[in-house]
């Protein structure tokens, strides 16, 4: 979760608010919120860093699954204990939970005063006026929104449907942090059966690279130097613009946008890997080697029964070609498990799949039914205590395979983006190439060189210890650096 770490200069008028966004869910939802809150500076309203200093909370939700859409209503009624406390007098709901549930929540959280959906996004200003002035606005229909965009890029020029992150928006940093997200595209073409995201985020949209290459260089402005692409499905970038490798052109161009030291690319579908993908992002200079693959399976029939395509020998011949390109290479995942019909000899697979596979880094998440998917009417279903426990043993062997992945990388010669300088006797933190932001470990420096150590800096060290997924590194000095991991 996040709120506004600096307050930005807004517009002066007569009728100033003060509005603090609080963010969860992906890096997606960030990139929404720095859109909304410049709508709102631009239209006079100050943005705060406490919700508690704040007339107007705004809550950025996410609606993924199902501990993300309690945690979403558990801060939409923290924030609303604040009504009675001191300066705020409205909380409002917006992002995946407020579209993709409208006046249910609406409903079933009065507590909240106004659920707002995307199409409410343009005048957001104008939306949080009419709440502060005592009107309660209708929250927004459920709709399936592949529906409401056409295919063709120049026809989507007409349509009067919302893209939240699309195109060339006002937007404010958040977070003055070395890192910010950068929107590839919106919305998602795939039909997994067990994710509901393209009904409530749209078909797949990419951005125009003009567009993106503008806000990288705006972004490199305000401090950024690492960017980290991010959408749905970033193999798919350019698909809808006539152009299915335009990734692999637009990747080294962001990567030499002045002031960035490091563009990242996150969520690839491991059955839309080309070569040439995987040699731009393995060895393009300025691009993390990172592969953040979204396996969710290994045993090819509950891939199917996931809409999804793979199998252990496919996925681990990606790897190879990954590891081919690029031997320093992070490579992060994501699996499911208690999938409905999963058998032990499924489970099984998986677990061997990880062994063999070598991941820095897997999130293990145990299956659960959502609203409008294909496999909530599956049979088949596990009982809730079989995932539990299933998840349980995946985790364990994970936790152990991360913790060995790690120590494989004492030795090696990494290059840090610090993000924290440290205070009294803390060391500097960052990350290297191989990590990802907030989910895949950090990378503390201790001795050597001090070149270099306040935040935005990069240091080339050298892996000299790991704790789980962290790593400790010395800093080298110019005569003893090689090529690193970058």
């Amino acid at each position: 979760m996040t709120t506004a770490a600096k307050p930005p200069t807004a517009h002066p008028t007569d009728d100033r608010r003060t509005v603090a966004m609080v963010t969860l869910g992906c890096a997606r939802n960030e990139v929404d919120s720095e859109e909304l809150a410049g709508r709102l500076a631009a239209e006079g309203f100050e943005l705060v860093a406490d919700a508690d200093r704040a007339e107007t909370v705004v809550v950025n939700t996410c609606g993924f699954v199902e501990s993300a859409k309690k945690d979403s209503v558990d801060v939409l009624l923290q924030a609303a204990d604040l009504k009675g406390e001191g300066r705020t007098r409205a909380v409002v709901a917006v992002g995946c939970l407020a579209e993709r549930y409208g006046g249910e929540l609406a409903d079933s959280l009065p507590e909240a005063d106004a659920v707002l959906g995307f199409d409410d996004y343009p005048d957001i200003a104008a939306r949080l006026r009419s709440v502060l002035a005592g009107d309660r606005p209708t929250a927004p229909t459920p709709q399936d929104r592949r529906l409401l965009l056409p295919l063709s890029p120049v026809d989507r020029q007409d349509t009067d449907a919302v893209v939240p992150g699309h195109g060339l928006a006002d937007r404010v940093r958040l977070d003055s942090g070395p890192t910010a997200a950068l929107k590839l595209a919106s919305g998602c073409d795939r039909r997994c059966s067990f994710c509901a995201i393209p009904r409530f985020r749209g078909s797949f949209v990419s951005r125009r690279p003009s567009d993106v290459l503008a806000e990288a260089r705006w972004l490199a402005e305000q401090g950024a130097r690492e960017l980290f692409l991010v959408s749905e499905n970033s193999t798919s970038y350019g698909k809808d613009l006539g152009d299915l490798r335009l990734l692999e052109t637009l990747l080294p161009e962001l990567a030499a946008v002045d002031g960035v030291e490091r563009v990242r690319v996150s969520y690839l579908q491991p059955a839309e890997m080309r070569p040439s993908l995987v040699e731009a992002i393995g060895a393009t200079p300025g691009v993390a080697a990172y592969f953040d693959l979204s396996f969710q399976h290994a045993a090819a029939g509950v891939l199917r029964r996931m809409r999804r395509f793979g199998d252990p020998d496919a996925f681990l011949g990606l790897l190879e070609r990954v590891r081919e390109t690029a031997p320093l290479a992070g490579v992060r995942s994501n699996v499911i498990v208690g999938f409905p019909g999963e058998t032990d000899e499924d489970l099984q697979t998986l677990c061997d799949f990880l062994v063999a596979a070598r991941l820095d880094v897997t999130g293990v998440f145990g299956y659960s039914d959502e609203d409008g998917t294909e496999a909530a009417a599956y049979d088949g279903k596990l009982d809730d205590d079989e995932i539990a426990a299933r998840v349980a043993h995946v985790t364990d062997l994970v936790e152990e395979l991360t913790s060995q992945r790690a120590a494989e990388r004492v030795g090696e010669e990494v290059r840090v983006l610090v993000e924290s300088a440290g205070d009294g006797d803390a060391d500097p933190e960052g990350r290297a190439a191989h990590q990802g932001p907030e989910v895949d470990g950090v990378t503390t420096l201790t001795g050597g060189s001090t070149e270099r150590r306040s935040p935005g800096g990069l240091v080339v060290a050298r892996v000299v210890a790991s704790d789980g997924a962290d790593l400790v590194a010395v800093p080298l000095p110019p005569e003893d650096r090689g090529e690193g991991d970058e």
